[in-house]
């Protein structure tokens, strides 16, 4: 072994030896992760393996790469092997993910994961320019300007997708139910989310939609909550709607679910580490306890989205409609490793109140009912009794009127929405 491999070998060594105890240093204080150094278990062999493997790469692939680049890609390879979401961040992808969680962002408005080697849209962001050109949940994008995306990793395939505000890219995009990849142009852009959005969709049934679960969102949901139900007291009915919602941050996602759960276990997260088990409960103050409630959900509805339809379904709270969730049950860490880079690490999965894991299988509905439009046919020719001749007139002049299910999903197109609306009304009838 010449000097400079053994020299080599002894930097690879300290720099493994050592980063378990600067990786706890670093990270002691984040949620989930062990404050106490794991020893490492690799032999002298498996770190001269490692060795000559580097220096065989260093001194022989066809192109010229750096120690430090290399090392990199070292890094890189072992997080991608682990799952989807673990990831190596530079300091632009950490400072992305920070205003993600604020809601502000430059890009297209894609939510996006790596399935089989695939670069999947789990969901496109509301009035994004991949909701405006059409994207939907479970396309697959395979070239981003003539340059196909297979087998790269999720940073990568971000890399190339990222650019100046303002500027266009052309992806070819893969549907199921299209018979071959088509083409769409988008501009990126300055996006500012809004994540809560509260109306009525009829004079007595209520409507919040959660785009996404910002550091904000729990106190943002319970304000528009509080002005929805004391601005309109008779409302008999409420629908969350939480289709397209990739997630967010875990606290939000608490908060909301606290909003109609007055006791008990909201989500539990486990782990290896201690700091990883960690269970978190609703608290008495409680905005709505009673009002019945719809939840809708859809493929797009992902992570905090699943946290929240799975503990209110287990405590009985809510009816939930729609399609299958995305099966996002996993917890990631944002770890510094240096004063340039983070990793992104899974370490925990998460559970609901009756102990299931989201992971890969999801949020099943209980009323299963798939994206869809309602379309509306109007003859022109109604024909009643109060038509025909000579018809007999009904005695009682004050007969009350009752308003016809038809007029009041007249301008409603969503399917999802308008089974939702119709199960409250029917609820509603049903009790008085």
């Amino acid at each position: 072994m010449n000097k400079f491999f053994s020299a080599f070998l002894l930097i690879v060594f300290c720099r493994l030896f050592f980063l378990p105890m600067a990786f706890a240093q670093e990270s002691a204080e984040e949620p989930g992760l062990n404050p106490e150094p794991i020893p490492p278990r690799f032999s002298l062999e498996e770190l001269q393996q490692f060795a000559r493997v580097f220096e065989q790469v260093r001194q022989n692939y066809v192109e010229n790469f750096s120690d430090a680049e290399l090392l990199d890609m070292a890094i890189e390879g072992m997080l991608s092997r682990l799952d989807p979401h673990s990831q190596l961040l530079d300091q632009e992808e950490r400072e992305l993910i920070e205003d993600t969680s604020d809601g502000i962002f430059y890009g297209v408005g894609l939510e996006l994961t790596i399935r089989e080697g695939e670069l999947m849209v789990i969901t496109p962001i509301d009035n994004s320019p991949a909701q405006r050109a059409g994207i939907k949940p479970g396309d697959i994008i395979i070239e981003v300007d003539g340059q196909s995306l297979w087998g790269l990793s999720l940073s990568e395939s971000l890399e190339i997708m990222d650019g100046e505000p303002d500027s266009e890219l052309t992806i070819m995009v893969v549907r199921d139910d299209q018979p071959k990849p088509f083409e769409l142009s988008l501009t990126r852009e300055r996006i500012a989310m809004e994540s809560i959005y509260a109306k009525t969709v009829t004079e007595d049934i209520g409507y919040i939609r959660v785009r996404q679960f910002q550091r904000n969102s729990g106190e943002e949901f319970n304000k528009k909550l509080q002005s929805l139900i004391e601005d309109h007291s008779h409302i008999t009915g409420l629908i969350l709607d939480l289709r397209n919602n990739p997630g967010g941050v875990l606290p939000a996602a608490i908060e909301i679910s606290d909003a109609f759960i007055s006791e008990g276990l909201i989500v539990s997260t486990r782990g290896r580490s201690a700091n990883s088990n960690l269970e978190f409960f609703a608290s008495p103050e409680t905005l709505a306890p009673t009002i019945p409630l719809v939840v809708l959900i859809n493929q797009g509805s992902a992570s905090a989205s699943e946290i929240v339809a799975g503990a209110l379904q287990d405590h009985k709270r809510a009816i939930i409609i729609g399609d299958i969730s995305f099966g996002k049950g996993s917890v990631q860490n944002v770890v510094p490793i240096d004063d340039r880079r983070a990793i992104k690490l899974t370490t925990a999965l998460y559970y609901t109140p009756s102990g299931r894991s989201i992971q890969a299988q999801g949020i099943f509905p209980d009323i299963s009912v798939l994206d869809g439009e309602i379309t509306y046919q109007d003859t022109g020719i109604k024909i009643s009794e109060d038509d025909l001749f000579q018809h007999l007139e009904n005695e009682n002049e004050n007969a009350p009127q009752f308003l016809g299910f038809r007029e009041t999903l007249s301008d409603i197109e969503d399917l999802q929405l308008a089974q939702a609306l119709a199960f409250l009304k029917g609820l509603a009838i049903y009790q008085r």
